[in-house]
């Protein structure tokens, strides 16, 4: 292997590197821009030429081929002087670590290199900017597909000038394109998405570039132009052969989405029917329902429900992924696919079904026939003989909800069935509790609470801790007016159920009923600290201290009922008389102006507006509020009483107008009792009743509950048709009073506000909590 090894003699005194800087002078690049032939080369069509790499002049690619038989061949530089490596005169010349001059390698790399580096770059930058709007950021996204757009342009400007126009990738540029403008829709830049795709369906070398315009409407119907949205649809419709028929029924779908934004119910109806009978799908059949129900077609409304539920889910069924047997490949697959993304997709698509189906039934329900109930049960029997069987007992317990809510709770009473269900569980199991807690339910919702009480006693015999039998036999103590027995089981239940709302209350409703409101108020108390936005356990507070004499704690808890559920028109009573008695007309006009818009119909609030501008000497006000009530109920005598009163002492012309008024409706409620008098002599009835009518017209407007009349004798401090407009006597505020217009810290509303009642618990309890298990 020495053979093969030159070493340089010690004693060779010649110059190593001589002839290193002898080279030839065309390869001088320092005065190319001054060399005439070589500029006119570069500028014809002789420059384009690649370079003949074997003649570029580099140090790095010329060391000496050894072979296999030691032999060695060294390359001779074309400027003439000995190449690094080679044997030059018997001497080796030293190899250096000197590289190739960058420049020549970048000056003269292939033009066709160029673009393919620069293709791949923006294909790169594509799919950055669709990665990007995946994951959520569309800034990032648009920013990549500018950065593409601008590369593009010049990787066409290189490829014009290398290769002919015919050659330019249109793919890619119509990649690019579509990129952009779908990212400037994503980031709601609708002006300059609209604009990129004009430019690709405008471009008639874009083939099906046509079918962008679908991309148009929509960004049309995002920026409610629905008129230009159904005309895009419509052309991309046309350009769309008949053989894409899933694209072509999506199309006609946004079509008839559009006309119902539109309320062309009719032009709408027309796009759904064809798609349900060309290609039935859910959201269509949903859609269609929701037309007919627009235009208020009852038989249309039941036929298209019938067509949403014979479309077909096209999913397989639960049975598939129940193994068959004990095979433990079998099983494993059958593992592996039980929640897998296409099991995944099959519940999302049934779950969808189930939610039109319920929609559509809950919204056709009350319309398609005569009443909600025979509506519901139509709409059931359909469902029952479709494949939805299971739907059908949702609808049944969407029918009672919209019972219970509407209040109407005697639709749902049968109670024979639900005896007779009762007897079957006690007999099949006499010492199960939670059937001999049903069978007292069904008895005591039937008024026999004796008999309820025994069967609610041998559960709690069977299980002492059954919670809901002690409950229900302390509401029947109590029903029963055995309040010591019911005050007992109820703190029993107490020690059971520490945090209970629903004892809390119970207790101090018995203690209320004994005549014990302090108990009564310590036990409401620990009630609003487990609930503190229960309006109905606030107001409750605020009764008790009432009829205690405390006002200032009364008004307290009014008014933090009064928060927390604003429409409790006897809270709204009470507060209102409060402002009254204390001297505050101007704050109880809130309170009676709110009474108004609940009752539109009960004049006598409307009356208490203006009575309170009469009273703070706001008298054009009040002028003004009683001509607006004599326009609502112009045969309200009071009204017209304080009309002409007003406009007597104002001067106002209308005065005369007003009393002639008076005068005819006095006579008229004359001869009526006259009538009534007449018809009716000696009989106690219609003389209290009479009595009543007139103490309403005399001004007072008192309720007719005896809650109602007690608030009502707060009132009465407003002046009668007799008496003066000042204010009466001056009175000392409570030095613990609060003025409930003040700063006050907002408190977070409830999402629900729960109302306690004795006959609410008892329904909670007499129904859902206590099912048979």
């Amino acid at each position: 292997m020495m053979q093969n090894v030159h070493l340089a003699p010690e004693t060779d005194e010649d110059d190593l590197y001589s002839g290193y800087n002898d080279y030839n002078p065309t390869y001088d690049t320092e005065e190319l821009e001054n060399d005439t032939a070589f500029q006119q080369a570069v500028r014809t069509s002789h420059g384009r030429r690649p370079p003949i790499t074997a003649k570029i002049p580099s140090t790095a690619v010329t060391r000496p081929v050894a072979t296999g038989y030691g032999s060695k061949t060294s390359l001779a530089s074309s400027m003439g002087r000995p190449m690094t490596g080679a044997i030059q005169d018997g001497v080796t010349r030293p190899m250096t670590a000197v590289r190739g001059s960058w420049f020549y390698q970048s000056s003269f790399e292939s033009p066709e290199e160029k673009i393919r580096q620069l293709e791949k770059k923006v294909n790169e930058l594509v799919e950055e900017s669709c990665i990007a709007n995946s994951c959520g950021d569309l800034k990032l996204a648009l920013e990549k597909a500018k950065d593409a757009g601008r590369k593009e342009r010049i990787l066409v400007r290189q490829r014009e000038q290398v290769t002919t126009p015919e050659n330019i990738n249109l793919d890619l540029t119509y990649s690019v394109l579509l990129n952009l403008a779908s990212q400037y829709s994503a980031n709601e830049m609708y002006a300059e998405a609209l604009t990129t795709f004009q430019v690709i369906v405008k471009n008639k070398m874009f083939s099906n570039a046509g079918r962008l315009k679908v991309n148009m409407g929509n960004i049309y119907l995002k920026q409610r132009n629905y008129s230009k949205a159904i005309k895009f649809y419509r052309m991309a419709l046309d350009q769309i052969p008949s053989v894409h028929k899933e694209m072509r029924i999506k199309i006609m779908q946004n079509i008839g989405v559009t006309f119902i934004k539109t309320g062309q119910y009719s032009d709408a109806i027309n796009s759904f029917e064809h798609i349900m009978s060309m290609a039935p799908n859910l959201k269509a059949g949903f859609n269609l329902i929701l037309s007919y129900f627009a235009v208020g077609d009852r038989d249309k409304m039941k036929k298209a429900f019938q067509k949403l539920i014979a479309v077909p889910l096209e999913i397989d069924e639960d049975d598939k992924y129940i193994s068959p047997s004990d095979d433990p490949h079998t099983n494993l697959v059958i593992e592996a696919i039980k929640n897998d993304r296409l099991r995944q997709m099959e519940r999302e698509r049934k779950a969808m079904a189930e939610k039109y189906i319920m929609t559509a039934a809950k919204l056709i329900a009350p319309v398609i026939e005569t009443s909600f109930a025979v509506g519901y049960d139509w709409c059931v029997e359909v469902v029952k003989a479709s494949q939805y069987v299971e739907l059908a007992n949702d609808l049944e317990i969407n029918k009672a909800i919209t019972y219970l809510r509407q209040k109407d709770f005697n639709q749902e009473n049968e109670f024979a069935q639900a005896s007779s269900y009762a007897d079957l569980a006690v007999n099949s199991d006499r010492y199960n509790p939670s059937a001999l807690t049903n069978k007292g339910n069904t008895v005591f919702a039937n008024g026999d609470y004796e008999k309820a009480a025994e069967f609610y006693k041998e559960a709690l015999r069977n299980d002492s801790s059954c919670t809901e039998a002690l409950y229900n036999i302390g509401l029947t103590y109590k029903r029963l007016n055995r309040l010591d027995e019911a005050l007992d089981c109820f703190l029993k239940l107490h020690t059971i159920l520490r945090n209970s709302a629903q004892v809390l209350y119970q207790i101090a409703n018995v203690y209320e009923l004994m005549e014990d409101p302090h108990q009564a108020i310590e036990w409401l108390m620990q009630l609003i600290s487990v609930v503190p936005t229960d309006s109905r356990a606030l107001s409750k507070l605020g009764e008790l201290y009432d009829s205690e004499g405390d006002k200032s704690q009364a008004f307290q808890y009014y008014y933090e009922s009064y928060r927390y559920f604003p429409s409790n028109i006897e809270v709204i009573e009470w507060l209102g008389a409060y402002y009254i008695d204390t001297q505050f007309c101007e704050k109880a006009i809130q309170y009676f102006e709110r009474a108004s818009l609940i009752q539109p119909t009960q004049v006598k609030w409307q009356l208490m507006v203006a009575s309170c501008f009469r009273r703070s000497g706001n008298y054009q006000k009040a002028l003004d509020t009683y001509k607006d009530i004599h326009r609502k109920f112009p045969e309200n005598v009071e009204c017209l009483r304080f009309l002409v009163r007003l406009c007597t002492d104002i001067g106002l012309k209308e005065v005369q107008e007003y009393a002639t008024k008076l005068k005819r409706l006095e006579k008229m409620k004359e001869i009526r009792e006259q009538r009534i008098k007449s018809g009716r002599d000696g009989s106690e009835g219609p003389r209290s009743r009479r009595e009543g009518s007139a103490s309403s017209d005399s001004g007072q407007n008192c309720s007719a509950s005896s809650k109602g009349e007690r608030l009502s004798a707060k009132l009465r401090a407003l002046p009668g048709t007799n008496e003066p407009y000042e204010s009466s006597s001056n009175k000392e505020i409570d030095a613990s009073y609060v003025d409930p217009l003040g700063p006050q810290i907002e408190r977070p509303k409830t999402a629900a506000k729960k109302r306690i009642d004795e006959d609410d618990f008892a329904d909670e309890e007499l129904g859902d909590d206590l099912l048979p298990e």
